[in-house]
């Protein structure tokens, strides 16, 4: 589980959340992100003293580094783990607090890796999980990935607003569609990504940026009502990061050939701009070169998909070990009897799955898309952004 090709502040995160929950050694987990130990515990210390702001890239002033825990003071934690073989670290700690009140001990991370290293923590048996999807921002064959996007809106001459969509493949740049829509609503994204699929196929991945109908920003994980309509028809919604156009730089390079040809300048009405849209569709795939494919033509490159599209919603059937919850009406599930905990209205009358990890920390999963993660003390839902549901 190396570092993944998302930002760098939501792996952070996600790393922190996968320590915090108990199940890994520090040893482990770096090993399983591909990170050496130092850079593990340095953004352990840095989310300790500062929280989720402490993540984001600081500067590398000169700070204190904490002394290794004494000899001494290991070997009671040590000693008090064997005569109390079920008390986990916290317990150690409190304990070894009221019965030492002038010694000072560590932290229950460090505590963990105490007992673990000495062999007193038996690690749990691995079930079953899902296993989060990674974007595939390089892809190596066509239907990878695709990209969407409107490229602006602009007055034909008869003073018509048009929302040119557009969707493309990202490997062999083959360009699926662009409609000259008259509002850039879901309804009107949905039937153009509805009749692409059924003539072409699907793809593993859909590439946008986080304006709407594709994503929301202020929700858990960026969804919308079109990016879990894509989930319910197994296709991984990929996001932006804000403000980085440049992770979509494919799609930006091709919008700069649309402007140019078929938006300046404009047509005298919406059909004729169309017309424009579906000849350039045409010579972007069949005619024009591309350096990138080796000067092929996009149309030479692309082969259809073969995963198929079907109006009908398979259902997900989550691992045993996950507890699922149906989203209420609020965009909410309850949680025991008296307490609600907010997930996404873009969510209501789905169901959710949540697998525990420990320590209060649960991972919060739609179907295959991780959302984030909820922490039972207080209630809320970190996403991988770092940001807490309310």
């Amino acid at each position: 589980m190396p570092w993944r090709n998302t930002s760098i502040m939501e792996e952070r995160v996600f790393f922190i959340n996968e320590y915090r929950s108990g199940i890994w050694t520090m040893t482990k987990l770096c090993k399983e992100f591909g990170i050496s130990r130092p850079l593990g515990y340095k953004y352990l210390r840095r989310y300790e003293q500062y929280g989720i702001d402490g993540l984001i890239n600081i500067s590398t002033r000169p700070h204190v580094i904490k002394n290794k825990t004494p000899p001494d003071i290991e070997r009671r934690i040590i000693s008090f783990r064997k005569k109390h073989p079920r008390y986990g670290a916290l317990k150690i700690l409190v304990k070894l607090t009221e019965r030492f009140p002038d010694k000072t001990f560590p932290s229950v991370p460090t505590i963990n890796n105490i007992l673990y290293r000495n062999g007193l923590i038996i690690p749990k048996r691995r079930v079953r999980r899902i296993i989060p999807e990674k974007p595939i921002f390089d892809p190596t064959e066509p239907n990878q990935i695709w990209s969407g996007d409107f490229k602006g809106k602009f007055r034909t001459t008869d003073q018509q607003y048009v929302f040119p969509l557009t969707i493309a493949d990202s490997y062999s740049r083959f360009l699926f569609a662009a409609e000259a829509l008259e509002r850039a609503d879901l309804e009107s994204t949905k039937s153009v990504y509805i009749r692409t699929f059924r003539k072409y196929g699907m793809p593993e991945q859909f590439h946008t940026d986080n304006g709407s109908p594709f994503a929301c920003p202020t929700s858990i994980a960026r969804l919308s009502s079109l990016s879990v309509w894509l989930l319910e028809h197994d296709v991984m919604p990929v996001f932006s990061d804000p403000g980085c156009p440049s992770q979509n730089g494919r799609h930006e390079r091709m919008h700069r050939e649309l402007k140019a040809e078929a938006a300046r300048p404009p047509a005298s009405n919406r059909i004729l701009e169309q017309k424009r849209l579906d000849k350039f569709v045409k010579e972007y795939n069949t005619f024009r070169p591309h350096q990138a494919l080796g000067n092929k033509t996009p149309a030479s490159v692309h082969v259809r998909s073969t995963k198929e599209y079907s109006s009908k919603i398979m259902p997900w059937d989550y691992p045993t070990n996950l507890h699922v919850l149906r989203v209420f009406k609020n965009g909410a599930i309850r949680w025991g009897s008296d307490n609600w905990v907010m997930v996404s209205t873009a969510l209501i009358d789905k169901h959710i799955g949540l697998e525990e990890l420990g320590n209060g920390i649960w991972r919060v999963f739609f179907r295959s898309k991780l959302l984030g993660y909820l922490d039972e003390k207080s209630l809320r839902i970190q996403d991988v952004k770092g940001r807490s549901i309310r």
